[in-house]
């Protein structure tokens, strides 16, 4: 075991841990605990007055009108209900443009004037808030001495009790936007996009001939990558304190290469955690269905099954909330940036997406014969086409610092943004191009020659992990997003793609039944088209191939490989019509997107530049010199009594010292060089000149790790990080 006192006693701590015993009396872990820390639609049936609940179920179920009347009915309600449940204060909660989770606490209690309270809680209160605005990302829609923002109550995503050791809080989903309207969150536009989708989508579906067409909606389901790490060692490394991420570190060992953590046996300590996050999650109504090992060390995954996207986003905050929270609680930190740890995989957010109602189901599922179910291809070619004219924008929604660390590295999938269909969706819309489908490839039978065993289904394609948008068999699945980002920005430009795409098919097909053709060959006439003008973003091969990018650049699509190529996508005039044009942002609110984004990516790789200056001259070189000096005095002993000593080691560390000193300097210069700079220029000049100097220094930086005696290393290792639990 190391000898190095730092990390010595960080493993004492890991061995000596225990689990939280509060969190295991062997109670709430029957079905019933499932939401009810929520007040849902049956709570509310049981607490309102029939008019009131059927208004309120309207809202939420049909997305009709919220009635400002019924406030005051509701907010009692919801008030004598968390009350019951221990809660003293409410909270709105709203998504500001930081990624996170804020929140504004009141009390319910109310002084009256004479030494007493009483304890109330008024619709007016309910409806809206007014947080301070002044102090978050609004890209310029306000100026910082303009504080007023409101909050406005979103009664399509319910509201929650949030437990804490010592009470509890009536958490209240909201909006967040400025005192002039402008949208200042990420619920905001996902709820506009979302009516965007809605309206063009009935329009398809009145052409098929439905005729009670409820509202329609997307449907979200994000599996959710993250490491978990043990407290002692995080304490102990201020990158990861600091960035979320290692700047520094040796390869191990061992890393992935066996494949022995995927799908393995969870270890016993973390799946309490898991037992204890689930159960927290149960009782939000966060519908977490499956946990399991991932590839890297270390590495883990939870996913919901799917809900409405806009219930699925605040779920997700949830998620990350509550793992941040319970992680420490059994002496680890949950780990979301994309790529914490070098060589090994980093965590994606994978956001499996469909669309569809109460009355007509999924509009992505393709039946058992999708030649025949000309409304699935519809709106499968709505995705083609959304995909092929507005890459960019999906690019971009996905974009930071954190996840060019992770696109185009072992799982994920490059940031090329293209279309996995699948062998049979695939020769069906090669059919129609060569002018109508007949037939559809059909599952299989597979046995596996054990006579003991079942046949098993075999089905019609296989899965492609480096496709960005890859179709699985009732939804596709936007694999390239981040582990630490919000799925609700990727879920707006979706929406807002698939409204443009949508409205465009509608608008074609009624031309063409309005001039005289048959609805039928008119549907089979658009789908040929769109896959003759749009095929050129549907790769059914190996995303991470040198030639997949040289054809994909030849088809046209966009390589953006990092946040600084696809920043621009936000200012082009075609993004500027598209989300203007269905309501989803006006010129301000999109140029706001940009310009937080773009000091969101400068931030972090300040934080991060200023991170590996500060580690690597306060950590690491006293270090290496201190292994210097005690070789040099070994060599000066051994001379001293006569023998020729070794050289070799001591040249070795010399040169790395050498080389870590010249690469601090570079990075210093680098650094002073930022402020030449300014707006997407000084993006630039930070990914090709302040980011390489950084690496310079890591890499000496790890060079040294391999070659300092261990007692004199005071960093945790990749080996101790990752493998230790």
């Amino acid at each position: 075991m190391t000898a190095n006192p730092t990390r010595l006693g960080a493993i004492r701590e890991i061995e000596a841990n225990e689990a939280p015993a509060a969190f295991f009396n062997g109670t709430g872990d029957s079905p019933e605990i499932f939401g009810e820390n929520v007040f849902s639609l049956p709570v509310m049936a049981k607490r309102l007055p029939k008019s009131v609940y059927k208004s309120v179920a309207a809202t939420i179920e049909k997305g009709e009108k919220l009635d400002p009347a019924i406030a005051d009915v509701v907010a009692a309600a919801m008030k004598d209900w968390a009350m019951e449940k221990g809660a003293t204060h409410y909270a709105h909660v709203f998504y500001p443009l930081t990624g996170l989770t804020a929140e504004k606490h009141d009390s319910f209690m109310e002084p009256v004037g004479d030494g007493t309270a009483i304890w109330e809680f008024q619709g007016k209160i309910l409806v809206q808030g007014e947080p301070d605005a002044s102090s978050f990302p609004n890209g310029g829609i306000r100026a910082t001495f303009e504080a007023r923002g409101y909050t406005g109550w979103d009664v399509q995503s319910p509201a929650y009790i949030l437990e804490n050791d010592n009470g509890s809080t009536l958490c209240i989903p909201t909006i967040f936007v400025s005192m002039t309207g402008e949208a200042l969150d990420y619920k905001t536009p996902l709820l506009r996009s979302q009516n965007a989708m809605s309206d063009q989508a009935k329009r398809v579906l009145a052409l098929f001939g439905h005729k009670d067409i409820d509202n329609v909606v997307s449907y979200c389901g994000p599996e959710q990558e993250y490491f978990l790490v043990d407290t002692s060692f995080v304490n102990s490394r201020p990158d990861l304190l600091n960035a979320g991420r290692t700047l520094f570190g040796a390869k191990p060992p061992k890393g992935q290469e066996f494949d022995d953590h995927y799908f393995g046996a969870i270890p016993e300590r973390v799946q309490n955690f898991m037992f204890d996050t689930e159960r927290a999650l149960f009782k939000l109504g966060v519908p977490a269905k499956t946990r399991h090992n991932e590839v890297a060390p270390g590495q883990f995954e939870i996913a919901p099954v799917f809900e409405k996207a806009n219930l699925a986003a605040d779920h997700q905050q949830l998620i990350m909330s509550t793992f941040k929270a319970i992680a420490k609680k059994h002496g680890f930190e949950a780990l979301f940036h994309e790529k914490p740890f070098a060589g090994v995989n980093g965590s994606g957010k994978h956001v499996n997406f469909s669309f569809g109602n109460g009355n007509q189901g999924n509009f992505l599922n393709p039946g058992d014969n999708p030649h025949d179910n000309a409304q699935f291809l519809v709106f499968c070619a709505a995705v083609i086409r959304a995909v092929h004219l507005h890459g960019g924008l999906l690019r971009v929604a996905i974009a930071s610092a954190g996840n060019d660390h992770r696109l185009g590295a072992n799982e994920a999938p490059p940031a090329i943004i293209s279309i996995f269909l699948g062998d049979q969706l695939q020769d069906v819309f090669e059919q129609i191009a060569k002018g109508g489908a007949t037939s559809s490839k059909q599952k299989g039978a597979l046995s596996v020659g054990v006579d003991s065993l079942p046949v098993l289904t075999q089905d019609a394609g296989d899965r492609n992990r480096t496709s960005p948008m890859a179709f699985t068999g009732n939804r596709f699945e936007f694999r390239a997003v981040g582990s630490d980002q919000t799925v609700a920005a990727p879920l707006i430009v979706i929406n807002t793609i698939m409204a443009e795409a949508l409205d465009y098919l509608a608008t074609e097909i009624e031309a063409l039944v309005a001039a005289g053709t048959e609805f039928n060959a008119a549907v089979q006439q658009i789908l040929a088209k769109v896959i003759e003008q749009h095929g050129a973003a549907v790769f059914n091969g190996n995303g991470y191939s040198t030639e997949w990018h040289e054809e994909a650049v030849a088809r046209g699509l966009k390589k953006l490989d990092t946040t600084v190529d696809a920043l621009p996508e936000y200012q082009t005039p075609e993004a500027k019509a598209l989300f203007s044009k269905y309501g989803v942002f006006n010129e301000a609110e999109l140029e706001a997107r940009y310009e937080v984004a773009l000091e969101q990516y400068l931030m972090a790789v300040n934080v991060e530049a200023n991170l590996t200056e500060e580690i690597a001259k306060t950590i690491i070189l006293p270090s290496a010199v201190r292994y210097q000096t005690e070789l040099a005095g070994n060599i000066a002993a051994l001379k001293a009594a006569g023998v020729e000593g070794d050289l070799s080691d001591l040249n070795e560390v010399s040169e790395l010292v050498a080389a870590l000193r010249a690469g601090l300097k570079s990075l210093q210069a680098a650094v002073a060089g930022q402020h030449d700079h300014e707006g997407i220029a000084e993006a630039q000049y930070v990914k090709d000149v302040v980011l390489p100097a950084m690496l310079k220094v890591r890499e000496a930086a790890d060079g040294l790790e391999g070659v300092v005696a261990d007692d004199l290393w005071n960093l945790p290792t990749y080996q101790e990080m990752l493998f230790i639990r």
